[in-house]
């Protein structure tokens, strides 16, 4: 059985992901790093800061409430004769904390986006279609049986 079909093809993963990526690109917090190439003003740096640390605390919450039901479904399945329920019940609050963690990182994303010039977007999209070329390339060149 080819690996994609059995543990899932990471290549295939950032096919999926892209979506929620495109948005992602308007993080706060990257785009402050970004602040001289996009030519911020002040009043910017300021609402975007502004909008990296509101959402700060409760993102990371929301982090370890994951990375503590990670654990407790690893110590679940660790048994010779793990309980399915209680590792679903693991899984599932895992999922549900990741799940909240993303929306907030969406959230925040969205909220800078708006935070931008029509002029900075142009540019920020410029960067990311050519990252996105660049990506595609990169994935025919490690699978070029795969290429058309």
């Amino acid at each position: 059985m080819p690996r994609h079909e059995m543990m899932g093809d990471p290549m295939d993963m950032q096919g999926m992901m892209a979506p929620m990526m495109q948005v992602m690109l308007f993080a706060p917090q990257h785009l402050l790093a970004r602040k001289d190439a996009l030519g911020f003003t002040a009043d910017q740096v300021g609402r975007l800061t502004a909008l990296r640390d509101a959402r700060q605390a409760e993102h990371d919450a929301a982090m370890r409430d994951a990375r503590a039901h990670l654990l407790e479904l690893r110590q679940a399945a660790s048994v010779p004769a793990p309980d399915t329920s209680a590792v679903k019940t693991h899984f599932q609050a895992a999922h549900t904390a990741m799940g909240k963690a993303h929306w907030l990182a969406l959230v925040s994303a969205l909220q800078a986006k708006a935070v931008l010039t029509d002029a900075q977007r142009t540019k920020l999209q410029a960067w990311a279609d050519s990252m996105q070329t660049w990506m595609e390339q990169h994935r025919r060149m490690m699978k070029p049986s795969e290429s058309h």
